[in-house]
């Protein structure tokens, strides 16, 4: 009994043990899995990511760029990540609150001297973005300093440099203005893409003068406006006077145009009525040529041989609707059918001779 009891209690106390052992290793894995969390770093889709090793055997800089996603970073003082924003940044140069952006930069607006030696103040709005967050890092500085120590500085001096090279006057040309504008675009990027931004756009919303100066300008180019109304209202009317004449003389060359066809029509009817008299005349002649040819031919039938016979024809045509005829056959003037030597003498038909 007692060596059972004893292999019992021994058997107890290395379960005890190892439970103890197995809760120690989900202990340490649970500690292991909440330290490897704790050192994960999120980058977002709008950002940049760059390393900065403090203690270790690479300190310094990374030159990796960290894009979107989790990335283990040891905690502070050994390891820290240092974000900067991918997408496009404002930097606004104005003085009025109502017209400034929520997310910009704002920062006061450029006073600007005029070749001419007038102040204006201006507006403007300059559009950014971060192309290597690296050289951002190593040469303004991590954070925000890349605005601090790179955009702000340099926007405001290239301005004054660009748009002072205008007059006051010239300020109102916008071709002008925006070949100046783009000028300052490409200065601002030749100084700063070497420290990885670069400028996209730079726009010129507003600008001032003093109320004197806007005054006179004003008053100057209403008396520009003026001359240039009085200019061209002269050159109107001169084109109207053209368009008067060029009318005057289109509705008389139309007049001419319209007896020159009158004439025509009258000459062309004329001509067609003389050639309708004529050929008629001639067709008339031509008909009366031919019936006096019929004539002719008939007569010169009549007098060939024959024309007793046809005679004799034309009197038998006469004869045959007689039904009854009484004449006399004895006597002078006695007429018997049947002797047809007298009947021809008596009605002085003339007798073919016979061949």
């Amino acid at each position: 009994m007692k060596g059972v009891n004893g292999t019992k209690s021994t058997d107890h106390r290395g379960h005890k043990a190892r439970g103890r052992i197995l809760v120690l290793l989900v202990i340490l894995l649970i500690v292991l899995a909440a330290g490897y969390i704790s050192c994960l770093r999120y980058v977002a889709p709008n950002e940049f990511g760059i390393k900065q090793v403090m203690i270790g055997f690479k300190r310094g800089i990374g030159k990796k760029v960290y894009t979107t996603g989790y990335h283990f970073v040891l905690p502070k003082p050994f390891e820290q990540l240092h974000r900067f924003p991918r997408d496009l940044q404002v930097l606004e140069l104005s003085n009025s609150p109502i017209t400034r952006a929520r997310f910009a930069r704002h920062e006061k607006a450029a006073y600007i001297q005029t070749s001419d030696g007038f102040f204006v103040e201006v507006d403007a709005s300059i559009l950014y973005r971060i192309v290597d967050p690296y050289r951002v890092f190593i040469s303004l500085g991590p954070g925000k300093l890349y605005e601090d120590n790179g955009i702000v500085p340099r926007a405001e001096p290239i301005l004054k440099q660009t748009l002072g090279e205008l007059t006051t006057e010239e300020f109102y040309n916008s071709p002008l203005r925006v070949q100046k504008v783009q000028r300052a675009k490409e200065l601002l990027n030749q100084e700063l893409r070497p420290k990885g931004l670069e400028v996209e756009h730079v726009l010129i919303r507003y600008f001032r003068y003093s109320e004197e100066i806007q005054k006179n300008i004003e008053e100057k180019k209403l008396k520009d406006q003026l001359v240039f109304k009085n200019q061209a209202e002269a050159r109107a009317a001169a084109e109207q006077a053209k368009l008067k004449k060029v009318i005057e003389e289109g509705k008389a060359m139309v007049q001419v145009k319209l007896e020159e066809g009158k004439a025509y029509m009258t000459r062309r009817k004329a001509e067609q009525e003389l050639y309708v008299r004529r050929r008629r005349a001639e067709g008339d002649l031509l008909v009366k040529l031919a019936e006096a040819e019929r004539v002719r031919l008939k007569n010169q039938a009549l007098k060939g041989r024959g024309a007793d016979v046809l005679v004799g024809l034309e009197m038998a045509e006469l004869y045959k609707d007689l039904r009854l005829v009484i004449l006399p056959s004895d006597g002078e003037h006695g007429l018997n059918p049947f002797d047809l030597e007298r009947t021809f003498r008596i009605f002085q038909i003339p007798q073919s001779e016979e061949p």
